[in-house]
């Protein structure tokens, strides 16, 4: 989800230089919205498996 997010971001910077302020702010949201995403499902997990214990062996 993060490499989405990187994605959009390249393509809105791109299309930004090129001058298409339309398609770089709708991929430039795209991208923060992913982003963000993916930060809240990544504090999940470490907070989930930080609850985990181990399996004996």
């Amino acid at each position: 989800m993060l490499g989405w997010a990187v994605t959009f971001l390249i393509i809105a910077l791109v299309a930004a230089v090129f001058g298409f302020g339309g398609i770089a702010a709708a991929s430039a949201g795209i991208a923060k919205v992913l982003f963000f995403l993916f930060l809240v499902m990544c504090v999940i997990f470490f907070i989930l498996a930080g609850g985990a214990e181990e399996c004996p062996n």
